[in-house]
């Protein structure tokens, strides 16, 4: 059992300290958490006893925050807003007995994943699904999650990685948009994480690659967005765009396609997984095999 340090505060000390900062007085913080302002008091000088300085000046019935207190506002603040969102959240699982925690890449989670996940929920009722966005390698030692989806080569040593879909890269504009073969003097979005795809796209077409001139975006998800807007020609992976394609939002300025240099993949710990890990993995690879197609 883990117990709390003499100088660490209570979390009646913790949000008495902050109230009273906020507010002024002990008394109004009593108000607002439903105590006397003598017990407010109490929790206040038990705090300031246990770390050994005033947190606060007294001046005329207000409560004036001391250097020390300035210093340790922000964190005891940052400390409740945690616990709250984290208790928020265990509330939102609605008592689910398993809860699997992802780190997803976000245009994936939001072009791919998400439409699917209904049928996932469907078939697993019993598993409450919690998505982040992640674009750096995850550290399982050191993170919440029980999985990650991403590119294959971001994985880590020490985790087994499962392909999903390998990564097709074409090049697409707005429909309206007159693009000549050899794209000179058409903007080309760029890609923030993955500045050289331009690079490797005119490369492989047999085109100049000293002109690489466009807006930059730091996620695929506003690439497309931008692509549609009419910004210039932005090279993304097929998946993200298909229904984009599909209702004539965007089209095709060639037919090149190239191939990433690394699939999409839930990447997951090599040591032995919980079943919930393993029934996503199962359902993810069903999908995605509906989705390997030739362009």
């Amino acid at each position: 059992m883990m117990h709390r340090a003499a100088h660490t505060p209570s979390l009646q000390e913790l949000r008495a300290f902050v109230l009273c900062a906020r507010l002024g007085s002990a008394s109004r913080a009593g108000e607002a958490m439903n105590l006397t302002q003598g017990a407010i008091s109490r929790s206040i000088r038990s705090l300031e006893d246990r770390m050994g300085v005033s947190l606060f000046h007294r001046v005329r019935q207000r409560l004036l925050l001391s250097d020390a207190g300035r210093a340790m506002l922000r964190d005891a603040e940052d400390i409740l807003d945690r616990l709250d969102r984290s208790s928020r959240m265990v509330m939102a699982f609605g008592g689910s007995r398993q809860v699997l925690r992802l780190a997803v890449l976000p245009t994936f989670a939001a072009m791919w994943l998400i439409p699917r996940l209904a049928g996932f929920a469907s078939r697993h009722p019993e598993i409450s699904l919690d998505l982040s966005s992640s674009l750096a390698p995850v550290d399982f030692d050191d993170s919440p999650y029980d999985a990650a989806i991403q590119r294959a080569e971001l994985a880590r040593p020490g985790t087994t990685v499962v392909p999903i879909l390998p990564e097709r890269l074409i090049a697409v504009a707005a429909p309206g948009m007159a693009v000549p073969p050899d794209l000179a003097g058409i903007p080309l979005i760029q890609q923030a994480t993955r500045p050289h795809l331009w690079a490797d796209w005119l490369s492989a077409a047999g085109l100049d690659t000293a002109g690489i001139r466009g807006p930059r975006f730091e996620q695929f998800e506003m690439v497309v967005a931008a692509a549609r807007a009419g910004l210039g020609v932005a090279v993304l992976p097929d998946i993200f765009v298909q229904s984009d394609l599909a209702r004539g939002a965007l089209a095709r300025v060639s037919e090149l396609h190239l191939d990433g240099p690394s699939p999409y993949a839930l990447i997951r710990p090599a040591k032995l997984s919980p079943e919930k890990v393993e029934l996503f993995s199962a359902w993810l690879t069903s999908q995605a095999g509906e989705e390997r197609r030739p362009l």
